[in-house]
């Protein structure tokens, strides 16, 4: 009969285990992410948590219009800022939990909006008046509490290139969106290939727990009359739940199984 081996021998090989299987869940099926600033208030919140949705993507389903997604910075949306470091230990561990999903890494500059346009679809963004897509008007009850949907920084008519994106925050006047980028190179517009995946449930704090729904105005009839990809045809940044939580919650059971035999 095979001898077993301590417990605290085995421990070593469990968090090895659980490790292993978070860098995989983050890689390839669901990552959370912490929100960063009040730009999607009142839909998120300043340090919420949400998990993203990083399997779809790879079976070719591209982003519709209407669903909150994370994506890398196509180029200088964010303000570089120089992290303070600590000492050795401290940036060790850091490059540790980083590494499973549950610290965003220096090197991720992501953002977080939600999907106005899609490819070959037209945009109308004006001072008064709501935001038009493909000539028809959204009806946006998401917005922040007093917040225009384009008043504070118009850009008229733009057509949004294939493969391309037209994002916008839901609070309009605390977010640097594609309406802020339409001067410089790439024109505002987010390369689907930068959109790391779906945001579709608050995980964290637990008494926001909610999902992230398609809001009903995104399946009118005459939005998908731009031809774009993405178009709806009916019906829709590390908390607790993170990657490392998720392979611990498999593994432990089964060595605790193991154990009693």
């Amino acid at each position: 009969m095979k001898r077993k081996r301590p417990l605290w021998q085995e421990l070593p090989i469990l968090v090895g285990v659980a490790l292993l299987l978070s860098l995989g869940i983050k890689t390839f099926f669901v990552q959370a992410f912490s929100i960063p600033s009040g730009s999607m208030q009142h839909t998120l919140e300043k340090n919420d948590r949400v998990l993203v949705d990083k399997l779809t993507p790879w079976f070719g389903a591209e982003p519709e219009r209407g669903e909150v997604v994370v994506f890398r910075d196509p180029g200088g949306w964010l303000d570089s800022v120089p992290r303070e470091k600590g000492n050795v230990l401290a940036e060790g561990v850091r490059t540790v939990l980083s590494t499973v999903g549950l610290l965003p890494s220096d090197d991720e500059k992501d953002l977080i909006k939600r999907v106005i346009a899609v490819g070959g679809d037209t945009v109308e963004c004006r001072e008064s008046g709501p935001v038009k897509v493909n000539g028809v008007a959204l009806d946006e009850p998401y917005l922040f509490p007093g917040a225009s949907p384009c008043g504070d920084a118009p850009v008229g008519e733009v057509k949004v290139p294939k493969d391309h994106l037209w994002v916008m925050g839901d609070h309009r006047n605390d977010s640097r969106d594609s309406r802020f980028h339409v001067t410089e190179p790439g024109g505002g517009f987010v390369p689907v290939k930068n959109v790391v995946g779906r945001a579709f449930v608050i995980a964290w704090p637990v008494g926001r727990w909610d999902t992230l729904p398609v809001p009903d105005t995104f399946d009118q009839r005459g939005l998908a009359s731009g031809g774009g990809a993405g178009s709806r045809t009916g019906d829709p940044l590390g908390g607790p739940p993170a990657p490392a939580a998720v392979a611990l919650a498999a593994v432990v059971p089964v060595a605790i199984r193991r154990r009693r035999r």
